[in-house]
């Protein structure tokens, strides 16, 4: 926007330094602990977290190949509705979230940020 200080990498940058400073406080743990480097944590040896973290990344993929064609909107319910019974929400909480949620996050972004976002088959209805 004209007249700020910043630019569109202030919040990414500060983001980036959080995270950086988040996983080296993580590594000194990990070295003080003197645990192996490679290990499957606990919660990993059960279905369900392993099913829910390949839903998610699936989900990811997902959006990359379908957002351009079907939209942010249809896609994004679609992928959150799916997550969030994978992760054992009910029907009626899965529709009601899935539908909000995805109307929250485009006002976020295309609204407020001004982020275009993909219309896919909803693109006549654009405004």
């Amino acid at each position: 926007m004209p007249g700020q200080k910043f630019g569109p990498a202030w919040f990414p940058g500060l983001i980036a330094i959080g995270l950086a400073i988040c996983g080296a406080l993580l590594v000194r743990a990990g070295l003080r602990e003197r645990a192996p480097l490679f290990a499957m944590p606990q919660w990993m040896q059960r279905q369900r977290p392993r099913r829910a973290v390949a839903m998610v990344l699936a989900g990811l993929v997902a959006y990359i190949l379908l957002a351009d064609a079907l939209g942010f909107h249809i896609t994004g319910v679609l992928i959150l509705a799916v997550w969030m019974r994978a992760l054992g929400a009910s029907w009626r909480v899965t529709a009601l979230v899935a539908v909000v949620a995805t109307v929250v996050i485009h006002f976020a972004f295309y609204r407020v940020l001004r982020v275009p976002l993909p219309w896919g088959v909803l693109e006549r209805w654009a405004f």
